[in-house]
């Protein structure tokens, strides 16, 4: 897998805002946990692709001008951590893990405070 074009498809797809382009990277059992969920859906693990389109629609429609930039790539094996900033120029990574089929079956947000 190629992880730079990745993380390259990842931050277009946040910087269009649209969730089908987003979602597009993720299986149908995807497990997401972050904290920030907790306050948008009442809780910090989603489990499968229509609970975190909910979650991440919600974020979207909350941050009209959300934007990220990927700072940097880190390779892992059958994964990878993507580091970027926001917007408002806060530091945040994802750690993704993929599927034999490409797909990101597990992921874990964490943003600096």
């Amino acid at each position: 897998m190629d992880f730079e074009a990745f993380a390259e498809a990842w931050e277009a797809g946040w910087n269009s805002h649209d969730l089908d382009r987003i979602l597009a990277h993720y299986s149908e059992d995807i497990v997401f946990r972050s904290h920030k969920a907790m306050r948008l859906v009442g809780t910090g693990e989603l489990r499968g692709k229509a609970a975190l389109r909910t979650y991440w629609a919600r974020a979207l429609e909350g941050q009209p001008d959300l934007s990220f930039v990927v700072v940097d790539v880190l390779h892992g094996h059958g994964m990878l951590v993507i580091t970027y900033r926001n917007q408002r120029d806060v530091l945040a990574a994802e750690t993704l893990r993929f599927g034999p089929d490409g797909l990101v079956i597990e992921a874990s947000a964490c943003h600096k405070p």
